[in-house]
């Protein structure tokens, strides 16, 4: 019988992307009894991606937020239930789930190809290649960043039908802060790896570009035994694109059966 009585789940969303990319997920959990939300980050608010696309690079709110002020946001929305909540996280959802789950916010963490808190270091070359741009290094922090097609390709979709690729970045991709970008790098990114936390799962996958698996895997060793239930799984076949791949239904029934047994 599992320890975790929440049925609660709060959905965190990663950089580049608009909260919709949870919508499935949010269905098949509520099949499954649980109460979920998946907030957007600040700023980005109701609109399409091609809405927000459309203000891009001219939004300066957007362009001027912080990733403190995204954990903020995540951590009200956390308090907003009667009890804890589950929180499930992907890329830099991943880290932010990290940082709840660090914080004393959630009944237990999943982490999905996250992006490593301060302390892992990410020497893979695809890490750089795929997101080096998003810092705008000697550019103007007053314009937000969009990834071209090119860079979702090579970033979240890769080794998917060029039709798909397509379709999946005009659903999904948005104009991002190179604030919240470069906040990862930050000390806003740190957390205690010796505390002890709730359960924690992290997942990888082995096609991920931007995220490889074995950096998520390095996360995973990041934090000292202390008896806290921490599991690490890596999913083959999954790119970063984790959320919409075909395969997404069997990742979430693997997060389901973990959330039974622990």
């Amino acid at each position: 019988m599992s320890t975790i009585n929440s049925k609660s789940v709060m959905f965190v969303t990663g950089a580049f992307v608009i909260h919709k990319g949870w919508d499935d997920w949010v269905k098949y959990f509520e099949s499954k009894g649980y109460n979920c939300i998946a907030p957007s980050w600040p700023y980005k608010d109701g609109a399409t991606a091609a809405e927000l696309r459309n203000r891009q690079p001219n939004d300066t709110k957007l362009a001027r937020l912080t990733l403190a002020e995204v954990i903020d946001s995540y951590a009200k929305h956390a308090q907003s239930f009667r009890e804890k909540p589950i929180i499930i996280g992907h890329s830099l959802g991943g880290m932010m789930t990290q940082i709840l789950v660090n914080r004393g916010y959630a009944a237990a963490g999943v982490a999905i190809h996250p992006v490593p808190p301060l302390g892992v270091f990410p020497y893979e070359f695809s890490f750089l290649k795929a997101g080096w741009k998003s810092l705008g290094l000697f550019t103007s922090l007053n314009k937000t960043y969009l990834m071209s097609l090119k860079d979702w390709q090579y970033a979240f979709v890769n080794g998917m039908p060029l039709e798909e690729q397509k379709a999946t970045w005009e659903a999904n991709t948005i104009p991002e802060s190179k604030t919240v970008a470069r906040g990862g790098l930050s000390s806003m990114a740190k957390l205690d790896w010796k505390k002890p936390h709730v359960p924690l799962l992290i997942t990888s996958g082995s096609e991920d570009n931007i995220i490889p698996a074995h950096l998520n895997y390095r996360n995973y060793k990041a934090y000292k035994q202390n008896g806290s239930i921490l599991e690490y799984k890596e999913f083959k076949g999954r790119n970063h694109y984790v959320l919409g791949q075909s395969t997404w239904k069997e990742d979430a029934d693997y997060i389901l059966d973990w959330l039974k047994k622990i």
